[in-house]
């Protein structure tokens, strides 16, 4: 799943893409780089991140949407709100991955059961501004576990159906450096699960902070050693930055293992 960002301020790769032309283009490249998806968003959720009103979010992200899934290519969209959602699945838009797991917005989840589409459930506490200080935890493994157990009831009591529901930890989200690495460590006990599990690590601070490199953008090498833990240990899909690297990691990783000496991820079914 390739990181599309069509904002002015997004932690790595703000305004990289904020105009349509840019946006468009990059995401034909990073499907030609060998992404499966593009997620597209015009909404920042970074840390300290001010919010949008989805007409803003929709005047970046609607044209974008259009064109790639014009194009042939698997689009999803990165939202929040269920005015965008609506509106981003009319445009071609075949998955929503929603950062709340469908809370923020009282209307999403019903948006989500009427299309039948796919949906990724990400935990967080709180709003991006307000997100570290509910960083607070006895066991994150457990209760990110139970936490997001409880979304993907709220989910399927609204109407999705429970195999289109694909779950993300959220690295990053609510939990600083010492928690995002406990998650990936306890990734298993999220695998074992029904629901097939994303996992986002690409340039993320803990990366940062263990590698010693603060510099978002010179986080590459750290990106690709988390990720590649993070199938080892259970996840299905990885969100990323840089598609071509990580799709070269994985292909000799899957080489080195083909006989089957690690189990592969089940490909959840967002065709």
């Amino acid at each position: 799943m390739a990181i599309l960002n069509v904002t002015p301020d997004s932690f790595s790769d703000g305004g990289r893409r904020a105009t349509p032309q840019h946006a468009i283009a990059a995401g034909l490249a990073m499907a030609a780089d060998g992404a499966d998806i593009i997620d597209i968003g015009g909404e920042s959720t970074r840390p300290g991140a001010a919010p949008v009103s989805p007409e803003v979010e929709q005047d970046r992200v609607l044209p974008v949407i259009r064109a790639l899934a014009a194009a042939g290519l698997r689009v999803s969209v990165d939202t929040r709100n269920a005015s965008t959602m609506r509106a981003a699945l009319r445009g071609g838009a075949r998955i929503v991955n929603d950062v709340s797991a469908l809370a923020h917005d009282p209307l999403s989840a019903g948006v989500v059961a009427d299309a039948g589409c796919p949906v990724v459930l990400m935990h967080m506490r709180g709003t991006s501004e307000t997100m570290y200080a509910e960083a607070v935890y006895a066991d994150v493994v457990a209760e990110v576990r139970t936490e997001l157990l409880s979304r993907v009831k709220a989910a399927i009591e609204a109407g999705v159906r429970p195999e289109q529901i694909a779950i993300d930890p959220g690295i990053g989200f609510a939990k600083r450096a010492p928690h995002s690495l406990a998650v990936l460590q306890g990734l298993p006990d999220l695998a074992v699960l029904r629901y097939p599990v994303v996992v986002g690590v690409s340039r993320k601070s803990f990366i940062g902070a263990a590698s010693q490199q603060p510099a978002a953008d010179q986080r590459l090498g750290g990106s690709l050693a988390a990720g590649l833990f993070a199938v080892l240990r259970g996840a299905s899909i990885l969100r990323v930055h840089d598609v071509r690297e990580t799709v070269q990691a994985l292909r000799v990783w899957q080489r080195l293992f083909e006989r089957g000496t690690v189990p592969l991820p089940r490909r959840p079914p967002f065709d």
